[in-house]
């Protein structure tokens, strides 16, 4: 295990998420399985539950929180403060900058509701946390990363029925912006290449299925592209995601969560990752959820939290080479 005094070293955060879901045994595995070389590992919550699970691998340090007495598969909302704790504690060090990634394991939208979570999820929880620390929240942006594919998404958990209020021309030229500075100081593109979908079937074909497209979404890609950001589009989504998995584009926009999360899922199932862009910290997660049924059975697959974790390494080394050589100032900046 490096040092943290070394400066090649990346300091990852991770956190076990929910203690009765698959959270604790993804990562006993990952960790035990992880080539150590260059990293600095701090994991954060239930130690009873990593314990239980299999334990952690030489020279990791723990960050203990007790959340509940939970037997894995039986999830319990009292469970959700020391869960919250975790995350918050974790997400604080990264800011501080004592880590320099945070990667965040599942947790039950549900459950932490039930136990007083006020949050609809870690992303607006982090936005909190980034908001009480440095004044700078977000937005977050909500993006995903598997095989050949990189999928944003405009709108996140809200019925689809919602979709069409919920997208502005303003929203969605400062959601451009951020993908286009993200895209360049963590994921080393020069010059990223952003497709956006079109809200409706063929991309309204001119207005003629739906007028989003030519109201909202085409006035926010003018915008973005005035400010210097590559942005193209609306363009139908049915072929889009072939496009852009063939090479052609850096990222996708997509308008809601099924439209872009569908067809990464089947490009990448089990090894897609959760990036949360637009805050002041990386957090990178698994793209699944906390899997109550198959808990303790040694059945979960640590592919994505696997891949999250190398991603964060990658994005914190990019990051310090764009710290180093920003290249030309940006106005999305």
């Amino acid at each position: 295990m490096a040092s943290g005094q070394d400066k090649a070293c990346v300091r990852l955060g991770i956190t076990i998420g929910d203690p009765a879901g698959i959270g604790p045994e993804i990562i006993s595995r990952a960790l035990r399985e992880l080539p150590a070389e260059g990293l600095e590992l701090h994991v954060y919550g239930d130690q009873e539950a990593i314990d239980r699970a299999g334990g952690l691998g030489p020279g990791i340090t723990r960050h203990a929180f007790a959340s509940a007495a939970v037997t894995p598969g039986q999830p319990d909302p009292a469970a959700a403060a020391g869960v919250e704790d975790a995350i918050r504690s974790a997400a604080r060090a990264t800011l501080d900058r004592r880590l320099d990634a945070l990667v965040t394991g599942p947790i039950s939208k549900q459950v932490m509701a039930e136990g007083g979570f006020r949050f609809p999820g870690h992303t607006e929880l982090l936005e909190a946390v980034s908001a009480e620390a440095t004044g700078a929240g977000g937005p977050a942006v909500m993006c995903l990363v598997g095989g050949a594919l990189r999928v944003a998404l405009a709108t996140i958990h809200c019925p689809l029925r919602e979709v069409p209020a919920r997208l502005s021309t303003e929203g969605l030229r400062t959601t451009l912006r951020i993908l286009d500075r993200d895209l360049r100081r963590w994921f080393a593109l020069p010059a990223p290449r952003i497709a956006v979908c079109g809200l409706n079937p063929h991309a309204g074909e001119g207005g003629r299925i739906g007028d989003e497209e030519t109201r909202v979404i085409a006035p926010a890609i003018q915008a973005a592209r005035a400010d210097g950001i590559d942005a193209r589009g609306p363009l139908a989504a049915d072929s889009l995601f072939w496009r852009a998995a063939s090479g052609e584009f850096d990222c996708v926009l997509g308008m809601y969560h099924d439209q872009a999360l569908a067809p990464l899922k089947v490009h990448a199932f089990g090894k897609a990752v959760n990036v949360t862009l637009g805050l002041p910290l990386i957090r990178t997660s698994v793209d699944h959820g906390t899997a109550f049924d198959i808990a303790g059975l040694g059945r979960a697959d640590p592919g994505s939290l696997c891949e999250a974790l190398e991603l964060a390494r990658r994005l914190v080394a990019a990051q310090r080479s764009f710290a180093a050589d920003p290249g030309p100032s940006r106005s999305s900046g």
